[in-house]
């Protein structure tokens, strides 16, 4: 039990220096009542003339902010 009490602890502090990294990044989460979650992506297949490789990507938005 003590060992899965310092994991989690580990977890937290290392989530905390990632969020106190962001901070010059002006990342924004603003309090809101409404909870929404959307996804977009977009995929480009075969569409480099050179190597015939596949292009892909994705945003992810929590509210208005975006997270990923």
């Amino acid at each position: 039990m003590h060992a899965l009490v310092d994991t989690y602890w580990a977890a937290v502090k290392h989530i905390l220096c990632y969020l106190k990294g962001m901070v010059s990044f002006d990342l924004h989460i603003t309090r809101s009542s409404s909870f929404s979650l959307h996804g977009f992506t977009d995929v480009d297949w075969d569409g480099s003339v050179d190597d015939r490789k596949s292009t892909s990507g994705y945003f992810v938005f929590f509210k208005h902010t975006l997270i990923s």
